[in-house]
């Protein structure tokens, strides 16, 4: 429990975390990966060489430090970190050498005039908190899981039934699991885990669910990364036939149910695997009669994944309007340049104040959309977004 005095000490550490949070992490991750080997298959290792990883959990553990005094206000980034570590399967035992490399690298970085023993023991308390607090929020989701119809906890076998190539850099994976029984519903949004051993490595990612849920069977569409080790892996060695582990769904950037609010879905290259899915669900829902606007960004209209799929459904429901947009110039009638705030109001509803938005893409991206949205006037609490990867900021 920490004490007052504790929680001062949290508190007075804010600026230096301001200031050399990223240095800290960037240690901690080094020391961690480096002398445990058991939890190298949670961490991604390009996230770790682009700094994305260190920069995240450094504005996480610098908002913790903030609001030390009130936990609450910690709720929507507490409830992204639990289901990226449920997707990635964290356990409890996976939360003390967390938070020994933690406190090891605050004594290291800071030094010991600076990370006395007071320092340490204070964001000892301070560590064991938090981390209280996200297993028992962790254990509360892989029981529902577990318990719901079709669920499961830990791992599961799912063959590959088929394999499909959706764009020049996308392919699709659809999922039908080896023991041939149902599977838990997902929210339209959500993503699923993946593990797998390459070169003798156990390695796990999280990919989003592709289509809308029918409690048979799951489809992820995966791009192929320069460099990705597993996204290569799934495109060159993994035929429709082999069977892959999965952990059960999970994810908060989901499709809010009962809305009357015009929708509007945004996407940028593989950012489209999660709206197509929202996408699919919200014409199928007899009760959700508002119109829908799907926006898409694609550097050429090769790499433009599920284009056939969503004209086709455009043509099928008049209250769908469908708009692209390609970085470069192509053959035919296509729109070029910059998602900026003129192209949005020229494709947004009437009114932008009224739409629910949701969109995901590149972080640069979606700093832009959520900038031209909030000079559209659309309020805060009506935009959702995501990250792939670590959590960064569009501020």
């Amino acid at each position: 429990m920490l004490t007052e005095a504790q929680r001062a000490i949290v508190r007075a550490t804010v600026p230096l975390l301001e200031t050399g949070g990223q240095a800290l992490t960037t240690h901690f991750y080094r020391l961690m990966l480096a002398e445990h080997p058991e939890v190298r298959p949670l961490f991604n290792a390009a996230h770790q060489a682009s700094g994305a990883q260190p920069r995240a959990l450094a504005n996480g553990v610098l908002a913790y430090a903030k609001n030390i005094d009130r936990l609450e206000a910690l709720g929507p980034l507490a409830a992204q970190i639990v289901n990226k570590h449920v997707a990635l399967q964290v356990l409890p035992e996976h939360y003390p050498i967390v938070g020994g490399c933690l406190l090891r690298a605050i004594r290291e970085v800071l030094g010991a005039d600076v990370a006395t023993d007071g320092v340490i023991a204070a964001w000892a308390a301070a560590y064991q908190q938090l981390a209280d607090l996200l297993i028992g929020a962790e254990a509360q989701q892989y029981d529902t899981l577990a318990a719901a119809p079709g669920g499961w906890r830990g791992a599961r076998d799912f063959r590959v039934i088929d394999k499909v190539r959706e764009s020049d850099e996308i392919t699709s994976f659809h999922l039908l699991p080896v023991d041939g029984g149902p599977v838990v519903d997902f929210r339209p949004g959500q993503y699923i885990g993946l593990q797998l051993v390459i070169a003798g490595q156990e390695v796990r990612r999280n990919y989003s669910l592709s289509a809308a849920p029918n409690g048979r069977s799951y489809r992820i569409s995966v791009k192929r990364e320069v460099g990705g080790v597993v996204s290569n892996h799934l495109h060159d060695q993994v035929p429709a036939g082999d069977t892959l582990a999965l952990f059960p769904p999970a994810g908060e950037f989901t499709l809010a149910a009962g809305s009357q609010r015009p929708l509007v879905l945004i996407s940028g290259g593989v950012g489209i695997t999660p709206t197509l899915a929202m996408l699919q669900a919200a014409l199928a829902d007899e009760a959700d009669t508002r119109p829908i606007h799907f926006i898409h960004c694609a550097r050429r209209p090769g790499v433009q994944a599920f284009g056939a799929q969503v004209d086709a459904l455009a043509e099928q429901h008049p209250r769908l309007r469908r708009f692209y947009l390609y970085d470069e110039a192509a053959p035919g009638d296509h729109a070029t340049g910059r998602l900026d705030q003129q192209r949005l109001q020229a494709w947004l509803p009437a009114v932008p104040a009224e739409v629910e938005a949701y969109f995901l893409g590149p972080q640069p991206f979606m700093r832009e959309v959520k900038r031209s949205l909030r000079a559209l006037g659309v309020p805060a609490e009506q935009m959702r977004y995501e990250f792939f990867g670590p959590a960064g900021s569009l501020e």
